[in-house]
């Protein structure tokens, strides 16, 4: 009990030098080598970011275009330069001003602290994106932490169940056709959903009256004859509730409606694996087999295709059984193809998708009065995320996504890597094992003696 005791007095008084910048003795040094390091990290970021989004409009981009774009990507490597610079600023002067550290202002504090700040140097339109994708990073890594604390356990597909419930909640918004009617939802996430599921199952529904009963004015058929079959066959196909919104059969529309997704995801995946290898297709060393026709390839297919087909069919028996058309159909129909996505189970879309459906549903309360608006969300939200997920860098960091833990590196020069954090070991996260663990998994090359711009005083 005693040694513990002095190992957590250590650990409070250890000073800063040896912990974030222990290749220099100047805490304004650090900060600079921060900020230095994380310019061409953040331009080369934004500059792919933005280009991109310009040429994906299709249309050769005016000089009013080009102004915009190039405002945008100095505005945002500011803004994340300027991240890690103030990081590197908070945690050395919290130090200075509290006489030791706490387990909150090791990373977690000063991290919220220059994220706080940091956003409000970013465009306004581009805050909820950002602050939505990290606190997509954010859930996962602490769900991670939870585990590993022994606290929750995983559920097999887990993430395929947040996805299907996901989606069955946008796809009632969908059908109540909200983000027609509300400027405020109208959300890019809805125009996917009219690429996959279709317009006809957009809202809002027009108004049909209620059929209780419906008489078949068809003769029975011999089914000894080969004629009757083709009469059946012709029936299916071109049968119809008045209340469905389509115009075709229904059973043409749901296997039309899971055709087209198929075909969509298979090219959308073999187009990208084409892009991302586009190196080696150059240089004639593809391996086609192995990176192309293969079962991966009809993954992201298979899982669009059998949701759309599923959804709509549940959809079309549900008008056919109670006679009208609702949106509550949605929801049954939704959580019926969610046994389509297990083709797919991805975390990051999964969390990505959960998070989109709360930020719309809680815009929907707005609009309707229900919920409270809650001053700066986003910006906190943004903060508290980056918090999470700095402190997870640096003292936990097997629960860190690896694509993000590369992004940090990147952008800190390699010091994430680098931070001596062993006397925090107190703290009993294994925090140096963790870090050379990851380390390890990801080839990440440290083999230089001081990270890039160290500023050496």
């Amino acid at each position: 009990m005693a040694a513990q005791s002095k190992l957590l007095e250590a650990a409070i008084n250890c000073s800063c030098q040896p912990y974030v910048h222990p290749w220099t003795t100047s805490c304004a040094s650090h900060a600079a080598g921060m900020l230095l390091s994380g310019i061409p990290g953040a331009f080369k970021t934004y500059s792919t970011v933005y280009l991109a989004t310009l040429v994906m409009r299709m249309r050769v981009p005016t000089l009013l275009d080009l102004k915009r774009t190039v405002q945008s990507i100095l505005t945002s490597t500011t803004f994340l330069a300027s991240n890690g610079f103030l990081f590197g600023v908070f945690v050395c002067l919290l130090r200075y001003l509290l006489g030791r550290f706490y387990f909150s202002t090791v990373v977690f504090v000063p991290a919220l602290i220059a994220a706080r700040i940091a956003i409000t140097i970013e465009r306004p339109v581009r805050r909820a994106p950002l602050a939505f994708y990290v606190a997509n990073v954010a859930t996962e890594s602490l769900w991670k932490m939870l585990e590993a604390r022994g606290w929750v356990r995983s559920l097999p597909n887990g993430q395929v169940l947040i996805l299907g419930i996901s989606l069955t909640a946008l796809l009632y918004m969908y059908r109540t056709g909200v983000h027609l009617t509300k400027p405020s939802l109208n959300d890019a996430t809805f125009k996917a959903l009219r690429i996959v599921i279709g317009k006809q199952e957009e809202g809002p529904l027009r108004q049909n009256p209620v059929i209780t009963q419906q008489t078949s004015r068809h003769p029975p058929l011999n089914l000894r004859c080969i004629s009757s079959y083709v009469q059946l066959y012709d029936r299916l196909t071109k049968f119809r509730h008045p209340s469905c919104p389509h115009t075709q059969g229904c059973l043409t529309y749901a296997l039309r409606g899971g055709l087209r997704p198929f075909l969509g995801g298979v090219g959308l995946q073999v187009g990208l694996k084409l892009l991302l290898n586009a190196t080696k297709i150059f240089k004639l060393k593809m391996q086609w087999r192995k990176q192309i026709f293969n079962k991966g390839s009809l993954q992201l297919g298979l899982a669009l295709g059998s949701f759309s087909l599923l959804y709509k069919a549940i959809s079309c028996a549900l008008r056919n059984s109670y006679g009208y058309d609702s949106a509550l159909f949605a929801l049954p129909a939704g959580l019926v193809g969610t046994v389509g996505l297990f083709q797919f189970p991805n975390t990051t879309i999964a969390l990505y998708v959960m998070w989109k459906a709360l930020q719309l549903f809680y815009s929907w309360g707005l609009e309707q009065r229900q919920l409270p608006e809650v001053p700066h969300f986003i910006v906190m939200l943004y903060a508290v995320c980056t918090g999470i997920l700095f402190h997870c860098a640096i003292l936990e960091a097997g629960t860190l996504r690896d694509s993000y833990y590369k992004f940090l590196m990147n952008i800190s020069g390699q010091r994430i890597a680098r931070y001596n954090v062993k006397a925090f070991e107190v703290f009993g996260l294994k925090s140096q094992q963790q870090i050379s663990d990851v380390v390890k998994k990801l080839n990440i090359n440290m083999s230089a003696e001081l990270p890039k711009f160290a500023l050496v005083v």
